[in-house]
């Protein structure tokens, strides 16, 4: 099976007085605004750093889900955040070197192995994650 989307950005100006917009295939995301006030200054908008942090939360959520299925378990809840960091790379320009996940899932009376054992594999074969060159690590707490 393959499947294809598409996400497509517009961008005008220079890099610090720019600006662009971002838009996905479905409709979710419509001309919303990003750039460079958006990433480095905290105003409101989108950047690059938030959509690959709610790929990877989403991507990940439901990679857990499938794979705690598969394990006999269902959440009742996946609460994930991503936290993605953008540092200076010292060879020039920026890269994204590590991405932290935390998920809280409430699956009453659930194995505590067990459910380890599903997280890590969620986090090492969701598809996102397999995209990254990047250190990727997880807090995954069990809630009964």
């Amino acid at each position: 099976m393959n499947i294809t989307k598409t996400a497509s950005a517009h961008w005008e100006g220079s890099i610090k007085e720019g600006k662009g917009t971002i838009s996905t295939e479905s409709g979710a995301l419509k001309e919303t605004p990003y750039g460079f006030r958006e990433r480095f200054e905290g105003q409101p908008g989108s950047n690059p750093e938030e959509l690959v942090g709610a790929a990877h939360a989403s991507c990940f959520s439901m990679a857990l889900s499938l794979i705690l299925g598969d394990a006999g378990m269902e959440a009742e809840s996946i609460d994930t955040q991503a936290t993605v960091t953008l540092t200076e790379d010292p060879e020039g320009g920026f890269k994204i070197p590590s991405i932290h996940l935390v998920t809280r899932v409430k699956i009453p009376g659930a194995d505590q192995a067990a459910f380890d054992e599903c997280a890590e594999k969620a986090k090492a074969g969701c598809p996102v994650s397999k995209l990254y060159n990047a250190e990727i690590t997880l807090d995954a707490t069990l809630e009964s």
